[in-house]
């Protein structure tokens, strides 16, 4: 039970780690009972009226997508809180094998877990947020840091499975019939590739330079086409859920530069605007993961209307009425303080069982929309457009089946 957070980092397995000791007949004053016990309690929050117990913490995960969207909003990648940020996050790089060093054992080992402290399972979420976060900072630039950065990507490609998709922490992990196990973890026991994922590392590996006839790039793109749901969304493994899926595809294929004519792309656009509010905003509810029928259906939140308007400004559409009235939903919701007051549940655990709210969605994504918005508007070059690199590293292919 060693290092912060407990053990596994996540609530499961400190607490039946805590009730295995105790049936064992390990005394409570035992150290690693009385660390499980903490690790435990330090997941509590307590409130004037409630309390209640956080599955995890997430601070690598809060502190990319801070990084990255106060980057794109206007903060000097030299600033003294973003260059805290890139040390800090370069500190919990993870260089030791885990669990999915089983399916790819002579893969160098180089990736973000999204708690403080989860060795042996790095995954392919934080890690290729964690290094578009360090790209737009600049960290690249420094040779201190080129070495982390590239075992990192390297480690992502060979992550990649052999359908072309990337799953969260393992390959090719795709047994679905396993998930009919009675209590097989909610029914999610498997690590499939999935749409958001796949999306999020193009857009990596396009942010370094690499074009849609890099090998990894091309198997991804008709993972993509082969994913892509009728109604012409994709669908959201980790954020509730084809609004979240369709933002991290339509993103990455915004970067690749992918013409936005092409009749996918179109497909994908004419359902965000479709699933645009009344009121201006884009929500869907948890239980689209149940009935498909309510894919892109709820009431507003900040975070669902920010993941739709990058999706559309991706695929060129920073000039359209849906993307105007979206911006002006973002602004008509904050408040004096500059926040948004976001309640729903926007992020997903295990579909179909439990939801996560993350607090900081309701802040960092509308401050991303709304910065990307600007710039789009004033003509000014984006960001990422400023920070696409020409192959700076030799992506040399890491795994043997790969061509």
């Amino acid at each position: 039970m060693k290092g912060v957070g407990g053990i596994g980092a996540i609530f499961p397995a400190m607490a039946n780690s805590v009730m295995a000791l105790k049936v064992l007949g390990y005394p409570d004053d035992h150290r690693d009972f009385v660390r499980g016990i903490q690790a435990i309690e330090d997941l509590l929050v307590h409130q004037d009226d409630e309390s209640y117990c956080q599955p995890c913490l997430s601070p690598i995960w809060d502190t990319c997508l801070s990084l990255s969207a106060v980057l794109e909003s206007g903060l000097d990648a030299d600033h003294k809180s973003a260059q805290g940020a890139v040390d800090w996050l370069l500190k919990q790089l993870i260089l030791v094998p885990g669990d999915w060093a089983y399916r790819a054992p002579d893969l160098e080992p180089a990736g973000w877990a999204f708690q403080f402290e989860n060795t042996f399972y790095p995954d392919v979420d934080d890690t290729p947020m964690v290094l578009m976060a360090l790209l737009r900072a600049g960290a690249l630039n420094k040779a201190a840091h080129r070495d982390k950065i590239a075992k990192a990507v390297k480690w992502v490609i060979g992550m990649q499975s052999s359908d072309g998709g990337w799953g969260a922490f393992d390959i090719d992990n795709n047994y679905l019939y396993l998930n009919e196990i009675p209590f097989a973890d909610h029914g999610a026991l498997l690590d499939p590739g999935t749409s958001d994922l796949t999306g999020r590392c193009i857009e990596l590996l396009a942010m370094l330079g690499y074009g849609s006839d890099f090998p990894p790039i091309s198997r991804a793109l008709n993972f993509l086409k082969r994913e892509q749901e009728d109604c012409g969304a994709w669908f959201g493994r980790w954020g509730v859920n084809y609004i979240y899926g369709t933002w991290s595809v339509l993103k990455g294929l915004g970067r690749l530069g992918e013409d936005p004519s092409q009749t996918y792309i179109r497909r994908a656009v004419q359902w965000l605007k479709s699933c645009q509010n009344p009121d201006n905003g884009w929500g869907e509810t948890c239980y689209s993961y149940t009935d498909a029928d309510l894919a892109g259906k709820g009431k507003s939140t900040a975070s669902q209307t920010a993941w739709a308007l990058l999706g559309l400004m991706a695929a060129g559409e920073a000039n359209s009425a849906a993307v105007q009235r979206g911006i002006h939903y973002l602004i008509n919701q904050q408040d004096r303080e500059g926040k948004w007051n976001e309640k729903l549940y926007t992020g997903t655990g295990f579909p179909s069982v439990f939801y996560l709210r993350y607090h900081g969605y309701g802040q960092f994504f509308p401050l991303w929309a709304l910065g990307e918005y600007r710039r789009l508007r004033t003509d000014k070059i984006t960001l990422q457009e400023k920070m696409t690199l020409k192959r700076p590293i030799d992506l040399s292919y890491p795994r043997s089946d790969q061509p």
